[in-house]
Parts: structure tokens; C-alpha cells; sequence
């Protein structure tokens, strides 16, 4: 009895999408040549093939040629830009370790560049429209049999009733009140020769004694089976499937800063605080100088916070308020127009140069210049019972800037509410970690500016 469509199928083909990418690469450079070089265009043939060749590795390195179906058209984009990148990147690297640079026009080599990028990306994001509007007319579809019960089931049959775009439609719906009902349903429906893709099984987790009658059930089929159990009713955190040893597991909440990452995160921290030491040299002077002069007592506020894994560190910022004596365990955050705020303090408040010696905490290790703000202890004690999934966002190393700052969650957190989006921002940081979303935040930070007016 058939029970899939995979079949009759087609598919936008590997061997189109390479030679596609192929013919970018050459017609990007032959047009940048004769740009550079009009009639005499010499056809640097070598450069081209190797760039080709590379481009090819690095697409499937970066999994640019896997199925489109159910992506996100961004992070399809963002795979195909970064192989081109990286391309590029190691031709020129070729060029430099040979010492054929000469042999080059810089000119023809970056206006090849330039042209070849942009122009496989709005190759590939056509593409992909055309193919989201030929899946909405019912064409290279898969047809999904659904089972469920609860939200997450009901807000997946309601989408995919709606739009065809991610190329499936739902051919059959199985409501679970009870397990004899389903499973009833279900033998009838596979009984009268139904042709389905995909069996979807949306089911929470105290419904699970379904999947293996089901599995049983569908022993004949070829048909991909899933099971989907509403983890986004859940405070997730870098989810994966981990096998350890001989068994599986669903990672609910773990930190994306293990081995490489970790190891890549820490280099960039490395090279980035050295760089910004060095410029920032003659400004910290002048505020340490200021800071001096202001008032009596030290120049650095040092101040204990939790860093990752919850574990205490001692934090550097140039002091902005007068000496004062606090209670055991009290905090009080600076208000607007707080009179334990100095002049100078006031100013490089709003101007964040208070921050600027938490360069040499991310030079120790004990920050990164990406990463969730950290708190005061006192303030950690209070709202981790008031927040929830606070304390996740001890994850990773507390940071100079974060996602949570360039969204405008910056400065006084006087509501809960404040703290709470504060935290959906870093918990959102950790969860889509990447070298990217750093620069991203960095690239926001600067132009966004380091002026708050919330920063009393």
C-alpha cells in the first residue's frame, strides 16, 4: 500500500544551484575585467577557477546546498553570504602565501567582489520567493498527516491551513481525545490507501504512551515521521539532541559556549579589548583624572556581580558617586537626579565612559564585551525569584554591551516588567548565540551610541 508522495515529487536540483554558483563566479569576473580593463581584459582564468572551487567547498561546509523546505529565507541568506565571504577570503589568502598578488589588479579583484556577493544573493533570494509563491499554488508540496491535542497542535494546524509557503499542507487531521480514539481514526484513514509525506505527531509529553502505537502503525510507511511536543512552552536555552553514551537527549537549557565557541568567543574577546585598551588609552586617562578631582576616594568602583555559571567576580568601573555607606545586602540603583551622583559622575554616567575599565575585566576573562549586563548581587537575589529562568542568563560571561542595551533596556530598571524584557533579551542573546549577532550588537552599540538618557 503506498503511503508517500516523495516520489512525484521534484526538487530545485544540486546540480543546477552549482552550476548557477559557478557561472556567478566567472561572470562577476570577467564582467569586473572588463570594467578594469575594457577590450584588453587578460582573463585571470587561474584566479577565477580557484575562486570557483573554493566557493564550492565552502557552500557545502556552510550547508548551503540543503533543503530550503521549512528555512527561513534570512538564514538561508546568511549561509550563502558567509560561504561567498569565506571564499574570497581564502583566494586572497592563496594570493598572499604565493606572493602572486602582483600578478592581480586589486581594483579588478575588488570590484569582483563587490559585484559577485550582492549579485548571489539576489539570485538566491529570487529563488527562493518564486519557489515560496510555486509551493503556494499547490506545487512541490509534501502532504502531512497530523495528530494532536493541546496549543502547540492547534496553532500548527491553524498555520499551515493558512500558508503554503514552507511547502507543506496538511492532508489529514487527527484530533487525540484518548489513545483508542486516534489510533482508531488513524488505522481507518492509512486502511483506505491515503498518500501521505510526513506523519507530524503534536503531542504534549504526558501524551507520549501515543508514539509507539503509532510508530506500529505506521511500520509500512516510508513517510517521515516527527514527533513535536510544544517546546516552545518551555524556557528553552541552546537546545540541541545530545547523545551520551548509548542514549539520546533533548537539551532544554544548556550554554552555547562549549569547545570551539567558547574558544572563538575568548579569542575575539582577546583581540577586540587589546584593540580597545590601546585607542581608548589617553580618554580613560583624562576620565581617571576627572573621576580624581571630583571628589575624595579611589578612582575604580569595584563591585562584586555574578559572572558565568553564577559565579562571583569583581567588576571594574570608574566611581561616579560620592563615598557612601549602604546596608548589609542593599544596592540602591542611581535615580534621576540622585545626589550621590558627582558632576563628573552625571556625565560619564550618561556617556558610559564609567565602563570603560570593564575592558581590562574582559582582558582577565572575568567579561566579554558581548553578553548579558551584569547585576548587582543584591539586585541577582531579589529578582531571581520574581523573573523567570533569571539566573540562565548567568549562561555565559556578563558583557560591555548586549542585546538587551541596543533594544533600549539600558540603565534604572525601576518596574519588574523592565527586568523582565531586559531578560528576555539576554535569554534571546544566548539562545541565537553567534560571532555574527556579536558584531551585530557591536555594530548597533556604536551606532546607536554610548548617550542614554536613562543612564542617571
Amino acid at each position: 500500500m503506498p503511503t508517500s508522495l516523495l516520489s512525484g515529487r521534484s526538487r530545485l536540483p544540486l546540480f543546477a544551484l552549482v552550476v548557477m554558483d559557478v557561472l556567478v563566479a566567472f561572470g562577476c569576473a570577467e564582467l569586473s575585467e572588463y570594467l578594469r580593463f575594457g577590450d584588453h581584459a587578460t582573463h585571470h582564468i587561474n584566479a577565477m577557477g580557484l575562486q570557483a572551487l573554493l566557493l564550492l567547498v565552502f557552500s557545502f561546509l556552510c550547508d548551503v546546498y540543503s533543503p530550503w523546505r521549512g528555512k527561513r529565507i534570512s538564514e538561508r541568506l546568511f549561509k550563502v553570504g558567509l560561504a561567498w565571504t569565506l571564499s574570497f577570503v581564502a583566494l586572497i589568502a592563496f594570493l598572499v602565501m604565493t606572493k602572486s598578488t602582483e600578478r592581480y589588479s586589486r581594483i579588478w579583484l575588488g570590484t569582483w567582489i563587490v559585484l559577485a556577493i550582492p549579485m548571489a544573493l539576489t539570485i538566491r533570494f529570487t529563488l527562493y520567493r518564486l519557489l515560496m509563491s510555486f509551493r503556494r499554488r499547490g506545487r512541490n508540496t509534501r502532504h502531512v498527516l497530523i495528530i494532536g491535542d493541546g496549543r502547540n497542535f492547534e496553532n500548527m494546524r491553524e498555520y499551515f491551513s493558512k500558508d503554503n509557503g514552507y511547502g507543506y499542507r496538511l492532508q489529514h487531521v487527527i484530533q487525540h481525545e484518548n489513545d483508542e480514539q486516534a489510533l482508531a481514526d488513524l488505522d481507518g484513514w492509512l486502511a483506505a490507501g491515503h498518500q501521505f509525506d510526513e506523519c507530524w505527531l503534536c503531542l504534549p509529553f504526558n501524551k507520549n504512551t501515543m508514539l509507539k502505537p503509532v510508530m506500529y502503525a505506521l511500520r509500512h510507511s516510508t513517510a517521515n515521521i516527527r514527533y513535536m511536543p510544544g517546546l516552545q512552552d518551555l524556557p528553552l536555552l541552546n537546545h540541541t539532541i545530545t547523545k551520551i553514551g548509548n542514549f539520546y537527549s533533548l537539551d532544554i537549557s544548556c550554554s552555547p559556549m562549549d569547545s570551539a565557541n567558547a574558544a572563538l568567543k575568548r579569542l575575539s574577546d582577546v583581540v577586540l579589548g587589546l584593540i580597545a585598551v590601546s585607542l581608548l588609552a589617553p580618554v580613560m586617562a583624562g576620565v581617571a583624572i576627572a573621576v580624581k578631582l571630583s571628589s575624595p576616594g579611589p578612582v575604580l568602583f569595584k563591585q562584586k556581580r555574578y559572572g558565568a555559571s553564577g559565579q562571583p567576580v569583581e567588576v571594574y568601573k570608574f566611581r561616579s558617586m560620592k563615598m557612601h555607606v549602604e546596608g548589609e545586602g542593599k544596592v540602591t540603583q542611581a535615580t534621576k537626579g540622585d545626589p550621590r551622583v558627582t558632576k563628573v559622575g552625571a556625565f560619564i554616567r550618561r556617556t558610559s565612559l564609567d565602563e570603560l575599565p570593564q575592558f581590562i575585566n574582559v582582558l582577565q576573562g572575568r567579561m566579554s564585551i558581548v553578553g548579558p549586563r551584569p547585576h548587582a548581587i543584591a539586585h541577582n537575589e531579589y529578582y531571581k525569584d520574581l523573573v523567570v529562568s533569571y539566573m540562565k542568563r548567568h549562561k555565559v560571561k556578563p558583557g560591555i554591551t548586549g542585546l538587551a542595551q541596543v533594544n533600549g533596556f539600558r540603565g534604572e530598571t525601576d518596574t519588574l516588567d523592565k527586568m523582565a524584557r531586559r531578560v528576555e533579551y539576554d535569554l534571546e542573546y544566548i539562545n541565537n548565540w553567534s560571532l555574527w549577532l556579536d558584531i551585530k550588537i557591536l555594530f548597533a552599540t556604536v551606532l546607536k551610541g554610548w548617550v542614554d538618557p536613562n543612564a542617571y
